[in-house]
């Protein structure tokens, strides 16, 4: 019995480690894992150097829905979604490795990511909890995250519309056309 402690614990270890280097915020560490709030923040502070960022989780869909975390969101659930037809990845394994596909393909596309693994995570709960949904675009057919119970029957998303104040740097403008060519 003691063996299978050490053994879960070393688990435990070992997923906290891979979630710090990812960029996990204490919270979801405490969720996933059964270390201590204590051994968690020690295990941080060795791995990043320094104590992990203080306050509360965003809880909101509506960070899900603006222009450019939209599309951050959606290709980050594309994956999610792939890997749940394709593999028998549960739960925050399957987070884990959408998340890491997601960072490839930003970071192929030289572009910095705009949606952390905490909020990767807090939305797989959103999705989970039936507050958001995904819906397809009318004019591209791809599929985006949207508020569910929202009527989608013409649904247009925000790569096919841009909104007017969207893109307005340089950087975020030669970002866009990469973006939807990869989508």
């Amino acid at each position: 019995m003691r063996n299978k402690s050490v053994i879960s614990e070393a688990r435990d270890i070992r997923l906290a480690i891979e979630l710090i280097e990812l960029g996990a915020r204490l919270q979801l560490l405490e969720a996933e894992t059964k270390l201590s709030r204590e051994r968690l923040l020690k295990l941080y502070k060795e791995v990043k150097g320094e104590s992990p960022p203080k306050g509360m989780l965003p809880f909101s869909t509506d960070w899900f829905m603006t222009w450019q975390p939209n599309i951050h969101a959606s290709l980050f659930m594309a994956y999610f979604r792939f890997l749940a037809r394709q593999t028998r990845l549960e739960g925050l394994e399957r987070i884990i490795k959408s998340y890491r596909l997601y960072l490839d393909q930003v970071g192929r596309l030289g572009m910095d990511p705009v949606l952390s693994l905490t909020r990767a995570w807090t939305m797989v709960r959103f999705f989970d909890a039936k507050m958001l949904q995904m819906a397809a675009c009318g004019e591209c057919g791809g599929e985006f995250v949207a508020h569910a119970f929202d009527p989608v029957d013409r649904y247009v998303c925000g790569l096919c519309h841009i909104p007017a104040r969207a893109g307005k740097t340089r950087r975020a403008a030669e970002s866009v056309p990469r973006l939807a060519v990869a989508g």
